[in-house]
C-alpha cells in the first residue's frame, strides 16, 4: 500500500506531578523533559501574603498558577506527558481537568512542610487511582526515616514511600519508574482476584 508510513506513534501516557506550594513540582518535570518545560510561573505579589504559606521557604518569589508540562519518551512505543498541578489550595478547583485520564500520580513532599502534602495525599487517596509519595531532599532539611514519613501521612502499607532529588534526573527517573510499577500493580490485581474467584 503506498504512502504508508511504518513510523511508530508511541503511546501517550498522561502522568500527574502534585504536591505543595514550593516541594518542586516544576523543578522535578524539568530536570526529565526532553522538551523545554511549559510552566505557569508567576511573581508573588503582596496579595498572596497571608492567603499562602511560606514557612520553611521564604525565599520563593515564584508559583505555578496554572500547570507545568514536561515530556519523556521511555522507549519508541510510549511517551510520558507530565502535567504538574499548583501547589495552592486556592487553585485545587484545576486538579480535577488536569487528573482526568492520568494514569498515576507523583505525589511529591517536603519534609520541612509536611502538612502541605495533606491536600494533595487525601486528594488521591479520594480519586482511588494509583500514586506514589516521593520526599523531595532539600539541603539543610531534617531527615526522616521514609517509614516516618508514611506515618505522619496515614499511608496504607502498600502505597510507595521513597527519596528523590527534583534537580536529579536520574532521581526523577527511578520514581517514575516506582510509579509505573505501582501503576502495573494495582492494574493487574483485580484480574487476579477475578482469576482466584474462577
Amino acid at each position: 500500500m503506498s504512502g504508508r508510513s511504518d513510523r511508530i506513534v508511541p503511546l501517550a501516557v498522561k502522568i500527574v506531578v502534585s504536591g505543595g506550594l514550593g516541594v518542586g513540582k516544576t523543578t522535578f518535570i524539568g530536570a526529565i523533559s526532553e522538551i523545554e518545560p511549559l510552566d505557569t510561573e508567576a511573581a508573588m505579589t503582596q496579595v498572596s501574603v497571608g492567603v499562602d504559606s511560606l514557612d520553611g521557604v521564604e525565599s520563593k518569589t515564584t508559583t505555578t498558577v496554572a500547570l507545568d508540562f514536561g515530556r519523556i519518551t521511555l522507549d519508541p512505543t510510549i511517551a510520558l506527558y507530565l502535567f504538574g498541578t499548583p501547589g495552592q489550595d486556592r487553585f485545587s478547583f484545576l486538579w480535577d481537568d488536569l487528573v482526568e485520564g492520568a494514569l498515576g500520580t507523583v505525589v511529591l513532599a517536603d519534609t520541612r512542610r509536611i502538612e502541605e502534602c495533606f491536600p494533595a495525599v487525601d486528594y488521591f487517596e479520594s480519586q482511588g487511582e494509583p500514586f506514589v509519595l516521593a520526599v523531595n531532599r532539600f539541603d539543610g532539611a531534617e531527615q526522616f526515616e521514609l517509614e516516618e514519613v508514611r506515618e505522619a501521612l496515614g499511608l496504607a502499607a502498600d502505597v510507595p514511600v521513597l527519596e528523590c532529588d527534583a534537580r536529579d534526573r536520574s532521581s526523577v527517573r527511578d520514581v517514575l519508574g516506582a510509579l509505573m510499577d505501582r501503576v502495573i500493580g494495582v492494574r493487574a490485581a483485580p484480574k487476579r482476584r477475578v482469576a482466584m474467584v474462577r
